[in-house]
Parts: C-alpha cells; sequence; structure tokens
C-alpha cells in the first residue's frame, strides 16, 4: 500500500480571516526583496513595430464582448 500523505512547508489555514493573512505575510516579508531603484526609459514609438498575434488568438480576442467572458 501507497502512503499518500502530502506535506506541506507550512500548515494551510483554510479557513482563516484577515488577521490569520496579514500573520502570514509579515512571516513572508523577510524573504521578499526589493531593487534599489527600476528605471524605466521611454520608448520611441518608431522603435515598436513587427507585434504579430498568432490567428487563434485574434479570432479568440475578437469573439469576446467587449465587457466580460
Amino acid at each position: 500500500m501507497t502512503n499518500l500523505e502530502l506535506y506541506a512547508s507550512a500548515p494551510a489555514d483554510l479557513d482563516g480571516d484577515l488577521a490569520s493573512l496579514r500573520g502570514d505575510c509579515a512571516r513572508m516579508a523577510p524573504h521578499w526583496t526589493v531593487p534599489d531603484r527600476i528605471a524605466a526609459l521611454p520608448v520611441s514609438p518608431s522603435l515598436i513595430h513587427g507585434v504579430t498575434v498568432p490567428e487563434g488568438s485574434a479570432r479568440l480576442l475578437e469573439s469576446m464582448s467587449e465587457y466580460g467572458d
């Protein structure tokens, strides 16, 4: 017989409340790093060209309503 138990790195609190979620976030915050500075430079419109969309994706978007789906 195979033991199918799965082990998580931290117990999941599926019935947790907002305080539980905030506690989880506070414990994870030290693991997240933020870059010192992100310098986004503007791109000239003349450099934006050659964008292609697969035919299937174009048909999918064309068949969607403007709001929703």
